[in-house]
């Protein structure tokens, strides 16, 4: 079994946005350790080059990109950046994404719902403009894969704008799959419940064991999402195995979205 999954994804090249930390880390080493090439991206240079010495201490092939998904140019710059150092691409994974502080969505201002469009939808926009023209190139298709969240599905008070910002991403998400299928190009998006990120204060009411322990009784499976959990769907995802989905919205969120 696990000669297999070393082998899922062999030479293919990835990119991972917000690979620094978080759910975009556990992907990035799952890629790796499954045989792909990974392009580790993240604002954060030192979180960047962490991920990546890790990656590559272990025998495996990673290279840090470090860039604002939201910026035009440093998208570009990334992909271009990926596709100079190992020759082609094969698969995006959208991961980087920011929240608001849980609270009135009157209270939120207007720099702030818009950084957090920026990140959560527009640097999807951006990734499709460098990576479709790329993918149609070599002939032979390529996978979009974009993390968006089981509140785009199961919206809940204090998260308005973020939970509007995943809607717009799993309604981005069923539209280029439709557009892209004759391409051979999929889109996918995974939706998780919460899990112990960076964001993950920021989800709450109040930073207290009160307000965590009355977010997990939410969840049916009785825990946070794990980094481990959400690469495991993500490997799947991008992988050959999943050759005929597009347009899938998969939720990986023990329950939470019932």
């Amino acid at each position: 079994m696990l000669k297999l999954r070393a082998m899922r994804l062999k030479d293919k090249v990835a990119i991972v946005t917000g690979a620094g930390s978080g759910f975009g880390s556990g992907i990035a080493q799952r890629f790796a350790a499954a045989g792909a090439h990974v392009i580790i991206n993240d604002i954060d240079r030192a979180a960047a080059e962490q991920v990546t010495l890790l990656i590559n201490n272990k025998g495996h092939s990673a290279v840090p990109v470090v860039g604002d998904v939201s910026c035009a140019k440093d998208m570009a710059r990334m992909v271009a950046r990926g596709i100079e150092h190992f020759g082609s691409l094969d698969i995006m994974v959208n991961n980087a994404g920011i929240t608001h502080t849980n609270r009135s969505m009157l209270d939120v201002d207007e720099a702030t719902f818009e950084r957090v469009f920026a990140v959560n939808v527009k640097a999807c926009y951006l990734s499709a403009l460098n990576v479709i023209p790329q993918f149609i190139n070599q002939g032979r298709g390529g996978v979009i894969l974009n993390i968006a969240s089981i509140a785009g599905l199961r919206p809940r008070p204090g998260l308005t704008w973020y939970c509007a910002s995943k809607g717009a991403l799993i309604a981005m998400t069923r539209a280029m799959a439709v557009e892209l299928a004759e391409k051979s190009i999929r889109v996918n998006a995974l939706c998780p419940v919460a899990g112990d990120t960076p964001l993950l204060p920021r989800f709450l009411a109040d930073n207290t064991s009160e307000a965590m322990a009355a977010m997990i009784s939410t969840i049916p499976m009785g825990r946070l999402a794990t980094p481990g959990d959400i690469a495991d769907a993500a490997l799947f995802m991008v992988s050959d195995e999943a050759s005929f989905i597009t347009g899938s919205i998969l939720e990986v969120d023990g329950g939470r979205g019932i």
